[in-house]
């Protein structure tokens, strides 16, 4: 059918702006969550504002403010960066409270134990803290990892063609076929969302296997 090549033209764009924004936000998530736990207070107040900005402001806003603000203070970004940067530095703030409290779950006896040992503060945290942490994140970021999936058809309010955008231009061109379109379009973003699931699913069981 024409419209399926449509819409896989833009299911190619909505999975190259989740991964690329999935990769973004695992960096900010690891990078704040750390920073939340140092020792010194101006990293831990940075960070802090970082995450309680991007948590306590709409996605879409941010958004916009990347695209269409950030010009008139000389910074043009093209709309694929702008929408990777908006959704990875948002769900990245999410994700660093799962980070954070995943490090803090990880036994008081591994800390000891690593410093009776004279592990450095980073041996420590690279070699026996943050491998076991992983493991507890991999679940609820595999949760985030979906939600930033779905977040993605946001993009669309920025002209971005992603498979939102090109079932709303079918939708224009084939008007009685409304209801059809946007079920196809729901599968599509359910079936990406299944694939992450089972990705995470198979993530869990290699990490678990490696440690029992």
């Amino acid at each position: 059918m024409s419209m399926l090549p449509q819409l896989l033209e833009g299911a190619k764009v909505t999975v190259l702006v989740a991964v690329l924004a999935g990769c973004l936000a695992f960096g900010a998530a690891v990078t704040a969550g750390l920073c939340r736990l140092s020792g010194w207070r101006t990293v831990r107040t940075a960070a802090a504002v970082y995450v309680e900005l991007f948590r306590g402001t709409s996605l879409l806003v941010q958004l916009f403010w990347l695209y269409f603000a950030l010009p008139f203070l000389g910074v043009e970004l093209p709309k694929l960066p702008s929408a990777v940067l908006a959704v990875g530095l948002n769900f990245g703030a999410y994700g660093s409270e799962i980070v954070r409290s995943a490090i803090l779950a990880v036994p008081k006896g591994q800390w000891e134990a690593a410093t009776a040992l004279n592990m450095t503060s980073y041996d420590r945290m690279t070699r026996i803290i943050f491998p076991q942490a992983f493991v507890r994140m991999l679940p609820p970021f595999g949760n985030l990892m979906i939600e930033l999936l779905k977040s993605t058809s946001l993009v669309y309010f920025i002209t971005l063609a992603d498979m939102t955008y090109q079932a709303m231009l079918l939708r224009n061109q084939y008007y009685p076929m409304t209801p059809y379109i946007f079920a196809l379009l729901l599968l599509f973003y359910f079936v990406l969302a299944y694939i992450v699931s089972l990705c995470t699913r198979w993530a869990e069981r290699k990490a678990a296997s490696g440690r029992m």
